[in-house]
């Protein structure tokens, strides 16, 4: 029976990537399903053996381990250098695309406020 190992909803490229090619390169078998064509299904990782179960999970969390403190160092450095993107820098690189958001923000926000009191609650 498949065993659920890592759901790939939300997972970077580079990130699934990188896991796929860990289990391949210790030999662990296992398969992907991927989210469909309308994306409703789970993209997964499975593993097809029980037995591969502990040590997958065990070089997951190294993995991951890893991952965290590298993207951590890189986001560091970047701040340190200026370089990490800022509300101010996301706005002027493309106004008119941050404006609509904040629009639809408000616009959200307002209809939803206005609903309730509305409605008397």
């Amino acid at each position: 029976m498949a065993i659920l190992l890592f759901c790939l909803r939300g997972v970077p490229e580079d990130e699934a990537f990188e896991i796929r090619d860990l289990l391949t390169h210790h030999e662990i078998d296992f398969y992907e399903t991927n989210a469909g064509n309308w994306g409703v299904s789970m993209p997964a990782l499975w593993l097809r053996d029980e037995w591969q179960l502990n040590q997958a999970k065990q070089l997951l969390k190294d993995y991951q381990h890893y991952r965290y403190t590298s993207q951590r160092d890189r986001y560091l450095k970047c701040k340190a250098e200026g370089e990490h993107k800022t509300l101010i820098q996301s706005f002027s690189q493309n106004p008119l695309s941050f404006s609509i958001y904040l629009v639809a923000i408000g616009l959200i926000v307002y209809v939803s406020i206005k609903l309730l009191f509305e409605l008397g609650l």
